[in-house]
């Protein structure tokens, strides 16, 4: 069963909480830098979660007379939002981590302190995996921003477990808060590329290479299957993505001693068949008589 994107950012913001519960008293118990640096992210995770469910909400909004074309991009202010918190949380830990380089202290209480990071890394992950499936299925920016931010905090994690039985066996107590910093520059890249996504989402980025392939097989499909396919002519497609919606906007030439009710009538035909093969797609199709190109075609050949 596949949950809603509300329901699952609602999970999201419990195990959230719980993981804080968990990660935080294992770096009490352990007095471990990697293990409370782990758990300052779990931090950054609620409030993330918090702030995506607040904009899914406001991204499933129906359009209204301000916002004719939806609320889709609220979803893009969850992401970019998440990955400036994820670098704040980095600069925190990189911080604490280099006064603790500085003075190192010893690890106490690691076999509690271990499995309570390694529950709470379970929990994550079985949440990350959701979170994919469902973003996959949603065309959710904001749930795929939630997943890979949870499967980097699964890895810093499993980098962290690592790195304290590393310090356990060695006695280098320089090599816990080394981690930590390891862990927070990991985490700042991962905050980096949910910033550049999101961006790149709010300037109408185009659709995915295999999307735009569906849609170009999808037009010779419709040509080739008409009597009158082989007069028909398809140009100046172009196309972008706004939160869970698409668009693509193309150019339907066809012969110029058509009648208007049955050039209608074909591009109606074309734009569910468009439809069907990209869901969540709007497509919006100009008709020409061939020959003949828009007006904004031929100031950009002029220019």
């Amino acid at each position: 069963m596949i949950l809603t994107p509300k329901t699952l950012l609602r999970v999201s913001v419990a195990v959230a909480l719980i993981t804080i519960l968990l990660k935080g008293l294992a770096g009490y118990v352990t007095n471990s830098m990697g293990l409370i640096s782990d758990a300052m992210e779990s931090f950054v995770n609620l409030a993330s979660a918090m702030f995506a469910l607040a904009m899914v909400t406001v991204a499933a909004r129906p359009a209204d007379e301000d916002h004719p074309y939806g609320h889709h991009k609220a979803e893009y202010f969850s992401s970019g939002f998440e990955g400036i918190l994820i670098v704040g949380a980095a600069a925190a830990i990189l911080w604490v981590s280099v006064q603790r380089l500085l003075s190192p202290q010893p690890l106490e209480q690691l076999g509690w302190g271990l499995a309570l990071s390694v529950l709470s890394s379970a929990f994550n992950a079985g949440l990350a995996y959701a979170l994919f499936r469902a973003a996959h299925t949603h065309r959710s920016i904001a749930l795929e921003a939630d997943a890979r931010h949870l499967m980097t905090d699964v890895w810093t994690s499993a980098a962290v477990v690592i790195g304290i039985v590393a310090v356990h066996f060695s006695g280098w107590l320089w090599l816990d808060p080394l981690l930590a910093i390891g862990v927070a520059l990991n985490i700042v890249r991962e905050g980096v590329k949910l910033v550049w996504r999101s961006s790149q989402g709010l300037m109408d980025e185009a659709l995915e290479p295999e999307t735009i392939a569906t849609l170009r097989a999808t037009l010779d499909e419709f040509a080739a299957r008409l009597p009158e396919g082989a007069r028909l002519r398809f140009d100046d497609m172009v196309t972008r993505r706004a939160g869970q919606r698409r668009f693509a906007d193309l150019h339907m030439h066809v012969p110029g001693d058509w009648t208007l009710q049955h050039a209608a009538a074909m591009r109606d035909e074309l734009e569910q068949a468009l439809m069907d093969a990209v869901p969540g797609l709007r497509v919006t199709i100009q008709l020409l008589p061939l020959g003949m190109e828009a007006r904004a075609t031929q100031m950009e050949e002029e220019a």
